[in-house]
C-alpha cells in the first residue's frame, strides 16, 4: 500500500491582519507543486489548506487520520513566507507537535526552517528540508518507506537529529530543467474562497504562477534560502500550456507572475507574447523586475503585447549612495528611464521602496521622496530594511538584533537595529510618504482636470478632489514625523 502523505503549509491569512484586510490571497503554489511530484510517485496525497483556517487546531481532524507523513511545505515563491513571520513559525511548531503526537513522521520545508532548522527539529520535526526540496521530499519519503536500512546523510539537502544533535547533509543542487516538473496540483485546492476574496476586494480574480526560480543579482539585503542565486527558467511553451489549463479550470482574470525576476532570459518575453497571442488567452498580469532590465523598447513592447499591466520595480531608494551601499547594481537614471518607457507602453510602473538602510540620512530620504513625487508610480510598497539570515546585511547588524530577529506579521514594520533615527521615526515616515504620494497624485489629477475638463473620466475627478483630504492629512503626518525625529 502506498504511503499516505498529508501536505499543508504554515501561512494563516488571519494571523497577518494587514493581508487579511487587504483580501488578496494567493494559493500556496510550491505546496501544490510538491503534491503533484508526490502523486507522480504514486503516493496517496491529501492537502489541508491553512490559508483561511482560524488556528493550527483546524488541521487536527486531518492529522487524526494518521497519515504516514505530515509535511509542512511552505510556498517559497511568495514574499510573505520569505519574511519568516513569527506568527507563522509558532503555528508551524504547534502543527509539528500535533502530528508527532499522532505518530506521524514530520517533515518541514520553508525559508524559515532552512534558516532555523535546529529550532524546528527541537519543536517536533523529524526532518527539515534545506533549500529547494522538490526532489528531496520524494527521495526522503521513498527511503523512509523502504524496508531497507539507509543513512539519512546520503540524502542531500536535509537536516535531522543524530546522536542527540542536529546535523545537515550535503547541500542539494538546484533543479535546472524546470519543464520536467509536473504542473501544480490545482485540483486539490478549493479555489472558491480565493476567488471570493479577490472579487470582494478588487472586482476581479487573480491567480499566481512561477516561470522561473532564483535570482542572479546580489543585492546584499535579499535572502534567497530556497532557490538561491542561480536563475533557471521554464520555457514559454510550458508556461502557456499551464496557463491554458488554469484558464479552463478556473476562468481567472489576472495572473501574478511571482518570479523574483520575470523574463530575464534573452528572447523569452518576445516568444511568450507570440504564444499568448496564438493561444487566444486574454488576461492581464503583473510582474517583478529591475529598472536595468526595462530599458529596451522592444522588450517593454512585448510585455504590453502579452498583457502586462503592472511592473513592480525594486527601486528601493532615490539616493545613488544608498543603492550602491545595497550592491543594487542599478542607477537613479535607469529608474527614471524604465518608468517613462513603461508608461509609454501603457504598463503601470510600481515601486518597492526601502527606508532605514544603514548610513541613510535625511538627505537620502528626501531624495527618495522627491523621486516618488516626480515619477508618480502607479503603486508604492514601503518597507524598512529587514535583516534576514544568509545576507551580507544581516551579518552587518546581527550583533544589534538580540532576541528579536523577525516581525510577527507583515505590518509590524519594526526597525530591529540601531540607525540614524529611532524606530518610531521610520514607522511615521511610512505614513507620511504614503500621504504625500497620494497628495501628489491628487495634484496631478487636478492639473489634468484643469487642462482638459471635458476629456477626464470619473476616476480622475475623484483623484483630483481627494486633494481636499490629502493636503491637510500630509501636513499633519509631517508634523508627527518631525516630532518622531527628535523624540
Amino acid at each position: 500500500m502506498a504511503a499516505h502523505v498529508l501536505l499543508t503549509h504554515s501561512y494563516f491569512l488571519r494571523f497577518d491582519k494587514k493581508q487579511w484586510q487587504i483580501g488578496q490571497p494567493y494559493a500556496p503554489l510550491a505546496t501544490l507543486y510538491a503534491a503533484s511530484i508526490l502523486r507522480d510517485r504514486d503516493y496517496e496525497v491529501t492537502f489541508f489548506d491553512t490559508m483561511f483556517a482560524h488556528c493550527p487546531d483546524d488541521v487536527a481532524a486531518s492529522i487524526q487520520t494518521r497519515p504516514d507523513y505530515f509535511v509542512i511545505y511552505d510556498d517559497g515563491f511568495n514574499y510573505l513566507t520569505k519574511m519568516c513571520l513569527t506568527n507563522m513559525r509558532e503555528a508551524a511548531f504547534e502543527m509539528c507537535k500535533m502530528a508527532k503526537a499522532q505518530g506521524c513522521t514530520v517533515i518541514v520545508s520553508s525559508s524559515d526552517s532552512t534558516d532555523r532548522y535546529k529550532e524546528y527539529l527541537n519543536e517536533g520535526a523529524d526532518y527539515v528540508l534545506i533549500g529547494e526540496a522538490d526532489e528531496t521530499l520524494p527521495e526522503l519519503i521513498e527511503a523512509l518507506s523502504s524496508e531497507e536500512l539507509f543513512n539519512p546523510l546520503d540524502i542531500a539537502g536535509i537536516s535531522f537529529i543524530l546522536n542527540g544533535a542536529p546535523v545537515k547533509s550535503t547541500p542539494r543542487k538546484v533543479i535546472k530543467d524546470l519543464d520536467h516538473l509536473p504542473f501544480a496540483a490545482w485540483d486539490l485546492i478549493d479555489i472558491t474562497p480565493y476567488r471570493n476574496a479577490w472579487l470582494k476586494s478588487k472586482g476581479y480574480f487573480s491567480m499566481n504562477m512561477s516561470t522561473t526560480r532564483g535570482c542572479p543579482f546580489k543585492c546584499n539585503w535579499c535572502a534567497k534560502p530556497i532557490y538561491g542565486n542561480r536563475y533557471n527558467s521554464r520555457s514559454p511553451e510550458h508556461v502557456v500550456k499551464e496557463l491554458t489549463l488554469m484558464q479552463r479550470m478556473f476562468k481567472f482574470d489576472h495572473i501574478w507572475f511571482c518570479d523574483d525576476i520575470f523574463g530575464l532570459k534573452p528572447g523569452w518575453v518576445q516568444t511568450f507574447a507570440d504564444l499568448i497571442e496564438q493561444s487566444g488567452l486574454q488576461f492581464k498580469f503583473k510582474i517583478q523586475s529591475r529598472a536595468d532590465l526595462l530599458l529596451e523598447d522592444a522588450e517593454v513592447a512585448s510585455l504590453e503585447r502579452a498583457g502586462c499591466e503592472n511592473a513592480w520595480i525594486g527601486a528601493e531608494s532615490g539616493s545613488q549612495k544608498i543603492l550602491d551601499a545595497m550592491d543594487k547594481g542599478t542607477t537613479i537614471e535607469q529608474i527614471h528611464k524604465a518608468t517613462a518607457l513603461l508608461k509609454k507602453h501603457n504598463i503601470h510602473p510600481s515601486f518597492f521602496i526601502q527606508f532605514g538602510y544603514p548610513s541613510e540620512t535625511k538627505e537620502d530620504i528626501g531624495k527618495t521622496v522627491q523621486m516618488i513625487n516626480q515619477l508618480l508610480p502607479y503603486e508604492i510598497g514601503i518597507s524598512v530594511s529587514y535583516p534576514l539570515p544568509g545576507t551580507v546585511f544581516f551579518d552587518r547588524v546581527k550583533e544589534q538584533l538580540k532576541d528579536k530577529t523577525n516581525w510577527t506579521d507583515s505590518d509590524e514594520m519594526a526597525l530591529m537595529f540601531r540607525n540614524t533615527y529611532p524606530p518610531a521615526f521610520y514607522k511615521q515616515l511610512h505614513k507620511y510618504v504614503h500621504r504625500n504620494y497620494h497628495r501628489h497624485l491628487a495634484r496631478a489629477g487636478m492639473l489634468q482636470l484643469l487642462r482638459s475638463p471635458l476629456a477626464v473620466d470619473t476616476g480622475t475627478i475623484k483623484k483630483a478632489l481627494s486633494i481636499i483630504y490629502y493636503l491637510p492629512a500630509t501636513w499633519l503626518e509631517k508634523i508627527k514625523l518631525n516630532n518622531a525625529e527628535t523624540a
